[in-house]
Order: structure tokens, then sequence, then C-alpha cells
């Protein structure tokens, strides 16, 4: 049975806008007097409204209850504003809820932001010696594992020098290697890792996953980078103005995050609302036909589309479409673009069909991005049209795919390129 290391019992957080009293005593007393006598306040905030909202109450955190077991790697999405860094820091016990419990079985090292816990006028080596002491290890536990650390790090050049001279990335590397390998039971993880280049980013990645799969360590991490939530985590929560909408499948969270929902239709007519960008007097997009009753394509099969297109402008113009399909977590999977030009002359429409090969993508829902575009100077290509995400289809498998076992798009991506070929050598 899974041994419960963090419990989150009806906690709600409450934080008061505006300004609430003064910072001095002067200043409270020169509020009040000024309030006495009609005038305004002379410790208000310039440029902002005479009463602004001051003492109104915004409810960050609505009763959440989450439960988090030892060795769970839990990713954390929402939108701005949604209460994941108020969810995190009541967990590091930056700040306290407004109403109910947080029960933890273990300490918490945590990175909510660039330099957390970090003295700017102290070392990398000496705030590697601060960090590990707050989180009550000893000296000679600390010194185990600091040659770890500064390798890991990839600082070592620079360990001795003060962090406030560090960029942003050599703080992120630091302050991620020390959270990594000081002893602790829980480690938290808000956003930093998008400060760090490609290869460290994934280095963080493997070792997350290395400490909660050999270690038995817990990790919340919170990211609008949906390939790093599916890399690591094996559980998702989605938060939504102050509350927890959905807990549970990682694909189904971000699904949900992203606001993706199987609606299908076949045929699409195309108003100047949906176009990503409006260039006046250029060949547009003006439908979509999917030539599919169903929308729904078994496993091989090749999609065609009939496209309505119309020059708005004056003379003959030469262009190109572009497909572009996308998974239903929003990654690129393919891309079909025409390979000769296609002319139509001014204020003429024309129909023509396009058949884009999708016989290796795997089973799953997809949208279609459509883009009507020119090769201009020095190659560069020009839009003239975008329509993204517009149209979308099912690809189902039949009972032979795979070998009948479920594909799993998080870890064998989205193309399927058959059985390998073996031989004795």
């Amino acid at each position: 049975m899974k041994k419960e290391i963090l419990e989150i019992k009806s906690v709600s957080k409450k934080y008061r806008l505006g300004m609430i009293g003064g910072t001095t005593l002067r200043d409270e007393l020169q509020r009040k007097r000024a309030a006495r006598k009609g005038l305004e306040d002379p410790t208000r905030t310039i440029g902002s409204k005479a009463k602004g909202n001051a003492g109104e109450e915004f409810l960050a955190l609505h009763d959440i209850n989450l439960t988090v077991y030892e060795g769970e790697r839990v990713g954390i999405i929402g939108h701005n504003g949604a209460g994941k860094s108020t969810l995190l820091k009541l967990i590091s016990q930056i700040t306290a809820p407004t109403t109910g419990t947080i029960e933890m079985n273990g300490r918490i090292a945590s990175m909510l932001e660039v330099g957390t816990g970090f003295h700017p006028e102290l070392t990398g080596r000496e705030n590697i010696f601060m960090n590990g002491a707050i989180l009550g290890m000893t000296k000679q536990e600390i010194e185990s594992k600091i040659e770890d650390i500064i390798e890991f790090s990839e600082v070592r050049q620079f360990i001795d020098t003060p962090v406030k001279r560090y960029s942003s990335g050599m703080f992120v590397k630091l302050a991620f290697s020390v959270a990594a390998h000081l002893d602790s039971e829980i480690m938290i993880m808000d956003e930093v890792l998008a400060v760090g280049d490609m290869a460290f980013q994934n280095k963080c990645l493997e070792k997350m996953n290395q400490v909660s799969k050999q270690e038995g360590r817990t990790v919340l991490y919170v990211s609008h980078n949906m390939n790093t939530i599916r890399q690591l985590c094996e559980r998702c929560i989605v938060l939504s103005h102050g509350q927890i909408v959905f807990d549970g499948d990682v694909e189904e969270a971000i699904n949900l995050y992203l606001g993706r929902k199987h609606n299908y239709e076949n045929e699409i007519v195309v108003t100047d609302e949906i176009r990503e960008i409006l260039v006046p007097n250029v060949p547009v997009i003006t439908g979509i036909n999917l030539n599919n009753p169903t929308g729904i394509l078994e496993f091989g099969s090749k999609m065609r589309f009939l496209i309505d297109v119309e020059n708005r402008s004056n003379k003959h113009w030469d262009f190109l479409l572009r497909i572009i399909m996308k998974s239903s977590g929003g990654n690129v999977v393919t891309m079909s673009s025409t390979l000769n030009t296609i002319g139509l002359d001014a204020r003429k429409k024309g129909t023509y069909s396009f058949g884009m090969d999708t016989s290796n993508v795997v089973p799953g829902n997809y949208t279609f991005t459509f883009v009507l575009y020119e090769v201009g100077t020095m190659n560069v290509d020009n839009n003239l049209d975008v329509l993204r995400d517009v149209a979308e289809i099912t690809i189902k498998a039949d009972a032979d795919f795979n070998h009948g076992m479920p594909w799993n798009p998080r870890w064998w991506g989205s193309i399927a390129n058959g059985d390998l070929e073996v031989s004795e050598c």
C-alpha cells in the first residue's frame, strides 16, 4: 500500500487587495488625519484610484483536497492566475492557508522561482551549505554530496563566486542541482526549468525521474510546457480559478487544459473571424470539406480535403498550400505541402483536392492547420491566410494494430514505423 506523503484538506487561501494600513506609524497617522478632514490619502500610490480595491478579498484557492503518495510524479497545470504558485507556496510553508490543513511526511526542497533560497552575497558553495542546513542536514552530510551537486550544476568554474554575478541560467542550474541532491522527501518545481537550455532541461527531467523511481521521492512539477509534463509526470492536476477541475491521466489533463474537445465537422465554412491573419487583396480559403462522412479513419488511411479558394485581388496570383497535422496535445505530428504553385486569376474562385498521407499516424484525435502562402524574396515564406486547428479527425485502430496492445504516445510518439526487421548475423 502506498504511503501518503502529502495530504491537503479543504484548503482555501484569501488575499486582501490593495494597500491595507500604512507602512509606518507616521503613515498611518497621516492617513487617519486626512480621512477625518475629508482629504485625499497622502500615502496613496501615485496613479492609483482614490478608493481603488483596497479591502476587497480575492480567493486564490478554494476548497482544495488533494492526496499525494510517496514516489509519485505529479504535474500541476492551469492558465495564469489559476492558483498553481499559491498552492506550491502553501505546501512549501512560505505562506499559510486561510482555512484547511496541510499534512506532510517529510522535508521539502523547492524551486518556486530563480534563486529561491539563495543569498546573493554568498558564493555558490556557501549557498549549498546554507540550503542543506535549512533542510536540517549536518555539515558532514552536505560535504558528502557537494561534489555531485557541483558536477551536475555545470558551474564548477564559478562555484566560489557570489551568486549575484550568476546569469539566470547558472542560477537555475545550481539551484536545481541543490534541490535534487540534498536529502528531502518532496521536490517542488515551479516553471524554473524554462530558463535553462534544452540539454540541461532534459538532464533535469532525467534526474527527477531517477530520484522518484530509485529513491522514492515525490515530485510536484508546475509547467506550461506540455512536453515536459508528458515526459516526467504519471499523474496530472488541472487548476482553474483556484479549484481542482481534474486529477488523473496526463493526456486527459492536457486535453482539458488546451480545450481540446472532439467536435467533428465535415464541412467548414470559413469566415474572417477565424483567420489568424487578415491580409487584404490576397487569395484566401473560404471553405474546407473533409472527404469523409464521419471524420473517423481507419489506421493506414489517407486524408483528402476539398478546399475552396477565392482570389480577392485584382491580379493573377500563384500560391502554395501547407497542411499541418497536430496531436490532441498540441504537438505537430507532420506537415505536407504542395510541390508546385497553384494559379488563380483575379477575382476568381477555385476548388482543389488535396491528398495527405497519414498512414503511419497512430490512433487518436488530430487537428489540422491550413496555410496559404507564397515564396517571397530570398526564399522566405510569406503567409497569405492561416486557419489554425479548424479541422479535426479521429484515427481508429483495428484489432491487429500494435499486436493488440494500446499505443502509448507519451513514450512512443505519434508515428508508427511498423515492426522491426530482424535477421541472424
